[in-house]
C-alpha cells in the first residue's frame, strides 16, 4: 500500500532496477506474497541491506530489501501475509522504503503486472 517510487527497468544513470521500490513509513509490516521457505535472512549484501529471500513453489523467489528489522530466518517456513520483516532505511537507501523482486526460474518479472 506505498507509493511507488522506483519502478521496475531502466532508471537515471544505466542503472536498472530488478524490482519496485515502494516509500513506507518506518516500522510497516512487511508481509510475505505467498507460503514459501527462506532461504536468505541476513545484511551481507551491502547495498540492500536486511534483505529476504523466500522460495516458492514453481520457480519463483521474491526478495524483500532495506528492512529495519528481519523477523525470519533461513530455513523457516512463511504462510501468505505473514509478518516477516519491518520497514526501514537500510543499505543504500535514504528513506524507509521496500524494494521488492519477483523471480521465476531466475529471470526477474515487473512486480506489478501480478500484485493486486
Amino acid at each position: 500500500n506505498g507509493k511507488v517510487i522506483a519502478h521496475f527497468g531502466e532508471q537515471k544513470r544505466g542503472l536498472f532496477n530488478e524490482g519496485v521500490n515502494f516509500a513506507l513509513k518506518e516500522n510497516t509490516p512487511i508481509r510475505a506474497a505467498e507460503n514459501g521457505i527462506v532461504i536468505y535472512s541476513d545484511n551481507k549484501l551491502v547495498s540492500y541491506g536486511n534483505m529476504i529471500l523466500i522460495k516458492h513453489d514453481n520457480g519463483y523467489v521474491t526478495a524483500y530489501a532495506h528492512n529495519k528489522a528481519n523477523q525470519v530466518k533461513r530455513g523457516d517456513i512463511v504462510k501468505r501475509q505473514q509478518v516477516i520483516a519491518f520497514a526501514g532505511t537500510t543499505g543504500n537507501v535514504t528513506q524507509s522504503q521496500l524494494h521488492f523482486e519477483i523471480r521465476k526460474n531466475n529471470k526477474t518479472i515487473d512486480p506489478l503486472t501480478l500484485i493486486q
